[in-house]
């Protein structure tokens, strides 16, 4: 009798209907650079069965594109035994997994299941011992943005081209959901710009003095503004204290929203101003006037992590610097003055906003 692990490797790949996994098991932001390549495989590869493992609270993004079938959460794999584990990817039936995010695990776990075509990036030695479609290339030293670095590993599909940036953004398939709460649907104003302020990034970006947000609101004018501020529940006291107290009309939302109703939320507003967050990539593949203020460190620069849509733009210095590497104040980032974005914001009433500015 067969061993079954070997008969799952022999199994012959259905190329017209073949079940493909993406595994990028990190953050928000990082997901949604990730979701185009659900979408180019769809248009390359009509009849393929794409399913994306990814972390639990990322799940509702992942679900509202038409491109990703089914979501699996790696959260109740991850803390299962070795035997399970592997039986919870075997049961998958996949043919393929392309690991958009290196996670030695999961690589291990792929192989161990049978998986056919374990589709991975030169850079990471392990890749070499578990996938067996190696990429060659590196993200650390490439000039390439997230979204394109990610789809470089589906030359294994056939799927060669290079993409353009303007053409991944048409590969979302994001349909957000009409699910916000009467009571934060009636913040919205009808006769005025919509602007969320996103300040914070639980550590997981150089970000803009909150200060600064405080003095842009100052500075926009309030009959062609309403504002509110989106944060974690941590995050509500000091933006109170900071920002509320002293720009009345306000509305202080941290920690007031899922991450269902946020995006629903942010569907429903006009703009959305932060540094590297998940919001700001939320607000850009929405398809909102989203500006992103960053830092020119590398490897955080907008070169790799600049926001893609049809309405984004990012703020950054033209300069090299590496003095904020290793600390997490930036002096960069914070040379980028309120009246910068206050007059990035003003571009939204002029017929064609710009997409990158480079001061």
């Amino acid at each position: 009798m067969k061993n079954s692990d070997n008969f799952i490797r022999k199994k012959k790949i259905n190329k017209r209907n073949p079940r493909i996994i993406i595994s990028r098991t990190d953050n928000i932001g990082d997901v949604i650079l990730a979701l185009p390549m659900a979408g180019i495989i769809k248009k390359a590869i009509p009849g393929a069965y794409i399913m994306f493992l990814g972390k639990s609270y990322t799940r509702d993004i992942i679900e509202m594109s038409e491109y990703v079938d089914e979501f699996i959460d790696w959260e109740p794999i991850k803390n299962q035994e070795p035997e399970l584990q592997i039986q919870s990817f075997k049961k998958l039936h996949a043919n393929y997994i392309i690991h958009a995010l290196p996670v030695r695990q999961i690589a291990h776990l792929a192989k161990k299941a049978g998986i056919r075509k374990r589709i991975g990036a030169s850079g990471r030695i392990y890749h070499w011992q578990y996938c067996n479609k190696i990429i060659f290339f590196t993200r650390r030293r490439s000039k390439l943005h997230e979204a394109q670095l990610n789809l470089k590993l589906l030359r294994a599909l056939g799927i060669k081209r290079p993409f353009a940036l303007q053409d991944i953004v048409k590969n979302y398939g994001i349909t957000p959901p009409n699910t916000l709460p009467e009571n934060y649907r009636d913040l919205i104003d009808n006769n005025r710009f919509n602007l969320i302020l996103h300040p914070k990034s639980k550590g997981s970006a150089r970000e803009w003095e909150i200060q600064n947000y405080s003095k842009l609101i100052e500075l926009l004018p309030k009959d062609k503004f309403k504002i509110f501020i989106t944060g974690t529940r941590p995050d509500y006291d000091i933006i109170q204290s900071e920002i509320i107290d002293k720009n009345p009309g306000v509305i202080n939302l941290a920690g007031k929203f899922t991450l269902l109703e946020l995006i629903s939320f942010i569907a429903n507003t006009d703009g959305l101003v932060a540094c590297s967050t998940g919001p700001l990539h939320i607000a850009a593949a929405l398809g909102k006037f989203a500006i992103g203020i960053f830092a020119p460190i590398r490897p955080m620069h907008p070169g790799r992590w600049a926001p893609l849509g049809t309405n984004a733009s990012v703020l950054t210095l033209d300069k090299k610097c590496n003095k904020c590497r290793g600390t997490r104040h930036c002096e960069c980032i914070q040379s980028i003055t309120p009246e910068m974005i206050k007059n990035k914001l003003m571009e939204v009433f002029k017929p064609e906003p710009t997409c990158v500015d480079i001061i």
